[in-house]
């Protein structure tokens, strides 16, 4: 894969942010002026890596028409012989790292993120793995230095959850979990099996990159907001004042309700903010269908057939049925280590994107034997 786009408009992006830089009032917004200090430095090593890809390419042919002419000395044939694998190694070392800082950036990924985790197919048996998820994410969380904040909640009657929604902020929190969303499957001997019988049951984790006021415009006249006393467990405060609210959004017919807080405007507020995140994931769902750029994700509807991935208990197996991956360490990956699903999804969509950028297919991943159980 030799050929790369070509450089031009990363060179003259380059020069007006050198020129942007020279400005003596550069500085005087200290945030914008780090973000494209640090596009700056990036497109400058783009621009290094480009000549050198160039200058590797000349010497690859020059090693290449030395080890082919016949009048040139056989020592120096053999040499430049020798060179090329080295060269060709540089080559393709450089050209991926050029194609990667080609990639626009996707603007969401520095965002904090909206969770949602709702019980599929399997009754009981499916709201305590909603449950069993929810402590995976955040056992995620707490190991990335994250903060996870409730928003709304759905208590199933065994202790699990028929829903729960929250909100995880820090760094690059939408960049590491955009790929969680879908339908996740447990298969495992339930506490309420006495034959000890295998059952089969989903969870559905969607994740929504948290929306900000500018980025969605909500019309007021566009909301039907009711309050009433919240329901369930949450402490004398909650229970006996007009807390709880409901949001429906008239256009999308999209319904949003939290109880969790006290004061009737937190909760408004925390509803407000799923909304507009819910809006936000609509609205950048239909642009990449209507133009095809990208693979669009979706949760299915918690149908055990439709998956994304299988928690196997017995087998101590979790399998990422997207990319075939399988690892044998159920207990970990429960306790949040999912970085190794989460780097591997990052990887292919990173090579699904190259492939799109180059029109050059990449070798597709082989499908593990149990990919399918």
């Amino acid at each position: 894969m030799d050929e790369l786009p070509v450089l031009t408009p990363f060179q003259r992006r380059y020069d007006e942010l050198g020129s942007q830089l020279a400005e003596p009032s550069f500085y005087s917004n200290s945030r914008r002026a780090a973000d494209l200090t640090r596009e700056h430095q990036k497109l400058a090593q783009l621009i290094a890596d480009y000549h050198a890809h160039e200058r590797v390419a000349r010497e690859i042919a020059e090693a290449a028409a030395l080890g082919r002419d016949p009048a040139s000395d056989v020592e120096m044939r053999e040499l430049a012989l020798a060179e090329l694998p080295t060269l060709e190694r540089q080559r393709e070392a450089l050209n991926q790292a050029i194609l990667l800082a080609m990639l626009p950036p996707e603007p969401t990924d520095s965002r904090n993120t909206v969770m949602e985790i709702r019980a599929g197919t399997g009754g009981d048996e499916a709201s305590l793995f909603a449950g069993d998820l929810y402590r995976m994410y955040g056992r995620y969380a707490d190991a990335h230095g994250w903060k996870i904040q409730a928003m709304s909640s759905s208590m199933s009657e065994r202790g699990g959850f028929k829903e729960v929604i929250f909100l995880i902020t820090g760094t690059d929190v939408y960049k590491q979990l955009k790929f969680e969303s879908g339908v996740h499957r447990v298969k495992r001997v339930p506490v309420t099996e006495a034959s000890g019988r295998i059952h089969t049951s989903t969870a559905t984790v969607a994740v929504l990159p948290e929306a900000e006021e500018v980025d969605v415009q909500i019309d007021p006249q566009d909301l039907d907001i009711t309050v009433a006393r919240a329901s369930g467990p949450g402490g004398q405060g909650v229970n006996t004042t007009d807390s709880a609210v409901q949001i429906l959004h008239k256009p999308t017919g999209l319904i949003v309700s939290c109880a969790d807080e006290r004061s009737q405007i937190k909760n408004k507020a925390r509803a407000m903010t799923v909304l507009r995140s819910r809006l936000l994931q609509r609205r950048e769902e239909e642009e990449r269908a209507k133009y095809a750029a990208e693979r669009r994700s979706q949760i299915g509807t918690g149908d055990r057939s439709e998956r994304i991935r299988t928690y196997h208990f017995l087998q101590n197996r979790v399998t990422e049925h997207r990319i075939g991956l399988t690892l044998y360490n159920l207990p970990q990956v429960l306790e949040g280590e999912l970085d190794p699903f989460i780097g591997a999804l990052q990887k292919a969509h990173r090579e699904e994107k190259l492939a799109a950028l180059t029109g050059h297919d990449f070798t597709p991943v082989r499908r593990d034997s149990t990919a399918d159980d």
